[in-house]
């Protein structure tokens, strides 16, 4: 096997020629409810179609794929949460069989995997099966370890934790281990945000509260020049600051945090940008009524559920001309489509931006969703995988799945 110098291998330069790959994948995917037969479907075949260069990488240079994932939040076995359900969608992709281990660990899942020849896959059952996985038990790692010469973690979504199969496990491979083109992409891309990303750069934070994102944007104040702020989160800061905002969302044991942010990103020469107007909403309805107000005077009676024109207008002015964005969480209810305009409006912007030359990432589920809903994703610099990991990993804290490789 042909490996770079450096801790960290880049993958493109490895070649796998007779070894088995163990990779760590995120193939926790939605699926229909079970059918009489107790089949099901995959639903949203994303996270999968997001593995493949990785897989396909180790079959093109000689090697044998065998795949782990959780699935589900199981309390031991459970036969609706098998990963079995998954492998004609993975064959599809693939264009061949794929083989299935019954376990993740032991003579079932040996059986399969110790006889893989070349250009073979395997799918070992939900790692969920085991309470020795999100224990992050040292036996149970090594007992995995068996089923793989190699190991790759290509799961960004679950880089966050410290399970058996995304940290533990690596101690098991001191030299033979890399990320796959997946999680590359996801650090390269963290890296550039919040390493020497090109001034100025701008972060659009939403989403419904304050309390989820406080860690977040504490650490983005040393990184970035403009600070937008939108979403349920947005309530807050501006009835912290005085305003009335009817039956908003809000979080009044925040105020303090909220005002406290403020000053900080004040002192440090940030412009912070709060929605001056909002469009709201007569109860919390995909139908509801609308009416425009100043968001610093929401009547009662009305809820803020998306940003207003003029916010629209002051957030995409805000962006022009940056050189890196960071986007994550919604500027409102976008689910609801009469409520989605704002957070479009944004999703656009960044998207001229992107064309303009900046690096724009988005990250967290509910932007991700906003984009693909959009169909814009494709517009933009990089669309992150994994929402919790993407906001601890901007919130500073080390991430296990990342630490047991790139600290090699």
């Amino acid at each position: 096997m042909e490996t770079t110098p450096s801790a960290v291998m880049a993958f493109q330069d490895l070649t796998f020629e007779g070894v088995r790959a163990l990779i760590r994948v995120d193939f926790n995917v939605p699926m229909t409810p079970p059918a009489e037969d107790g089949s099901r479907t995959v639903t949203d075949d994303t996270r999968i179609r997001a593995a493949l260069p990785t897989i396909q990488h180790v079959l093109d240079t000689g090697g044998s794929v065998v795949l782990m994932s959780h699935l589900g939040r199981p309390k031991g076995a459970d036969a609706d949460l098998s990963l079995r359900h998954i492998i004609s969608t993975l064959e599809g992709h693939l264009g061949r069989p794929v083989k299935f281990a019954s376990d993740c660990v032991g003579d079932e899942a040996l059986e399969v995997t110790q006889s893989l020849a070349a250009g073979e896959v395997a799918v070992l059952e939900n790692l969920r099966f085991h309470g020795e996985e999100k224990a992050g038990d040292e036996f149970f790692a090594g007992q995995l370890a068996e089923n793989g010469d190699f190991y790759i973690n290509d799961a960004f979504g679950t880089a966050h934790r410290a399970h058996a199969s995304t940290a533990v496990i690596a101690k098991f491979f001191p030299e033979d281990k890399a990320f796959g083109f997946l999680m590359e992409g996801e650090v390269k891309a963290l890296e550039q945000v919040l390493g020497g990303a090109e001034k100025p750069v701008a972060a659009v934070i939403g989403g419904a509260k304050v309390s989820s994102k406080l860690a977040v944007l504490q650490n983005l104040l040393d990184r970035v020049d403009k600070l937008v702020i939108g979403g349920g989160m947005a309530y807050t800061f501006v009835q912290a600051q005085g305003g009335q905002v009817g039956g908003s969302l809000v979080e009044p044991d925040m105020h303090g945090d909220a005002l406290a942010l403020l000053e900080a990103a004040k002192a440090k020469g940030i412009s912070v940008h709060l929605p001056t107007d909002t469009l709201c909403g007569d109860g919390f309805s995909p139908d509801a009524n609308q009416q425009t107000h100043p968001t610093n005077a929401i009547p009662d009676g009305w809820e803020g559920m998306d940003i207003g024109p003029k916010s629209r207008a002051d957030f995409a002015g805000a962006l022009a001309g940056c050189k890196t964005i960071l986007w994550n969480g919604p500027m409102g209810v976008f689910e609801f489509d009469r409520f989605a305009e704002g957070t479009n409006h944004i999703a656009q912007a960044i998207v001229q931006e992107t064309a303009a030359g900046a690096y724009t990432l988005v990250g967290g589920g509910d932007s991700v969703a906003a984009v693909n809903k959009a169909g814009l994703a494709d517009k933009v610099s990089y669309v992150s995988t994994g929402g919790g990991a993407m906001l601890e990993g901007l919130e500073g804290k080390t991430l296990p799945g990342i630490a047991a490789i790139a600290e090699a």
